[in-house]
């Protein structure tokens, strides 16, 4: 997992049925590490793996990249164009940096957008690439219809074009070097697991490089000679003496705490000694929060939901996010009027003025009251004739023309709009399921009905996350994904969701 080498993993063996066995690596002695030592730890150790902000998790290496080419952008506004326009764009004037700052900020957002500032993207570099190339003629055509409205950059398109794509040419480089020398290799948490049964086996199952990022596994430790052993030998480590040196030796900066039986003893004396030299210590399932963006169902368990922090209701949040939800929905209904005026004729057209444009559907909302979903109707009238509720398919033949279409683009939910006008919805949350459907899945997961903690959305963490969900299975995993988007909401993470949800668009996931 990023460690090559001499990595502790590597050299210290250890067989718990063989006490007279030594590791490769000699134990600490007690007086081995200074307080500058733990001084320097404690002071960059949390700079490592991923940060919360805004109450999501970002990696590390992704907020340097992020910071990396937003100054560069700036530069090349400030002092590459120049070279290009002599004498027009004098750098001493505030102005000047303050046009760099806005079109900085543009193309980073138009970036975000197609999540490439997100640690779950799997695309290799020419994933990537075509990635940056959309997302750069997206910052481009936002700039202008910006700049149309207020002109912040008062210059000719000829002058913006250049400057996006001298950025973009700057952004191409920079992520080749990222993408071979930093992702995976920089910045990440080393860990040390507490416990080597099932429950820490689930960190040893991580296998993709994008859950593998934030963090660099050392290894595992039984709590006793009696604890069954589910992960490999090779990564069982033993501790002779005292943890803290231990950790402080081999650079861990976090431990993790994943024992079967929580009644087995723990070394708590060395844990608090970690804790207090500047150590993380960590619950696995906090763990898994972090590095999944998520909450694992299979972990969960009542006293972390009793004690876990987040799962709050404020309200100046719920005051700026009702705000912002009217403001954004009806500058919306008035900017796509004449789409979903288009998109009402066309269904007209195809049905030959029978039936109804609109689709009205009961749905469950904040704290299990029901309320009518409005979409275009993008199915046959007959399409749930015998009053079962079924799940959407693939390729489903009771889709109309128009309606798969309209479902690419989703353009059958800009309805909804008026739903988040009226605070039956807001544009982000979980996505509002059927009452039929609702029913069976608490039965599968009592936790299923904690995602009516909040308003439901038109956009969603498990959207962004996760394909669409067609199946009891897929349901239950999206529901991970709901659980951390209402124990961490807030109005910064909500835009967050609203920017990255433009690649879903664009490339039309989850479509069905």
């Amino acid at each position: 997992m990023g460690a090559q080498g001499s990595s502790p993993v590597s050299l210290v063996r250890f067989n718990n049925e063989n006490k007279n066995s030594q590791p490769d690596v000699p134990a600490c002695p007690p007086d081995a590490v200074t307080a500058s030592d733990m001084n320097v730890f404690s002071r960059f150790h949390s700079l490592r793996g991923k940060v919360r902000l805004f109450g999501h998790f970002f990696h590390a290496q992704f907020l340097l990249l992020a910071g990396v080419e937003y100054f560069s952008f700036v530069c090349a506004f400030l002092f590459v164009m120049p070279l290009l326009y002599p004498g027009e764009i004098p750098v001493s004037e505030g102005y000047a940096w303050a046009q760099a700052a806005f079109a900085g900020l543009m193309l980073s957002i138009a970036i975000t957008s197609m999540g490439l500032y997100d640690t779950r993207q799997r695309e290799g570099i020419k994933g990537s690439l075509i990635k940056l190339a959309v997302a750069f003629g997206t910052g481009f055509v936002a700039i202008m219809a910006l700049n149309s409205l207020y002109p912040v950059i008062n210059r000719q398109p000829v002058f913006v074009a250049q400057f996006v794509l001298i950025a973009f040419i700057y952004s191409i480089l920079l992520r080749i070097y990222f993408y071979k020398f930093v992702d995976g290799n920089v910045l990440q948490r080393r860990v040390l697991v507490i416990g080597a049964g099932n429950r820490a086996a689930s960190i040893d199952r991580l296998r993709r490089k994008t859950d593998q990022r934030g963090f660099e596994l050392v290894g595992f430790v039984r709590t006793s000679s009696e604890e069954t052993v589910h992960v490999g030998k090779h990564k069982l480590l033993s501790i002779d003496g005292d943890i803290r040196n231990f950790a402080i030796q081999h650079h861990i900066d976090e431990i993790i705490i994943a024992p079967d039986d929580r009644r087995r003893k723990l070394p708590l004396d060395g844990l608090i000694d970690c804790r207090m030299s500047g150590v993380s210590i960590t619950d696995l399932l906090d763990f898994f929060e972090r590095e999944t963006e998520k909450i694992r169902l299979d972990l969960i368990q009542p006293s972390w939901l009793i004690y876990a922090d987040g799962f709050k209701r404020n309200i100046l949040r719920a005051a700026a996010k009702r705000t912002f939800d009217i403001g954004i929905s009806t500058l919306m209904l008035l900017l796509c009027a004449p789409l979903m005026a288009l998109t009402a004729l066309a269904i007209l057209v195809e049905s030959k003025g029978r039936g109804p444009v609109l689709y009205r559907q009961s749905r469950v909302g904040r704290d299990g009251r029901c309320f009518n979903l409005y979409k275009f109707r993008s199915m046959r009238t007959d399409a749930e004739q015998d009053g079962i509720a079924r799940w959407a398919q693939k390729d489903d033949n009771r889709v109309t023309r128009v309606g798969s279409f309209i479902r690419k683009y989703r353009l059958d939910e800009l309805p909804q709009l008026w739903n988040i006008f009226v605070n039956d919805m807001s544009l982000v949350g979980p996505r509002p399921e059927r009452p039929e459907f609702v029913e069976k899945l608490c039965r599968i997961n009592a936790l299923y009905k904690e995602r009516h903690r909040v308003t439901p959305g038109l956009a969603g963490w498990a959207q962004v996350c996760y394909p669409y969900g067609a199946s009891k299975k897929d349901s239950m995993e999206k529901l991970q994904y709901d659980l951390y988007y209402v124990k961490n909401h807030g109005i910064l993470f909500d835009f967050y969701i609203l920017v990255q949800t433009a690649e879903i668009v664009l490339f039309k996931k989850g479509v069905r």
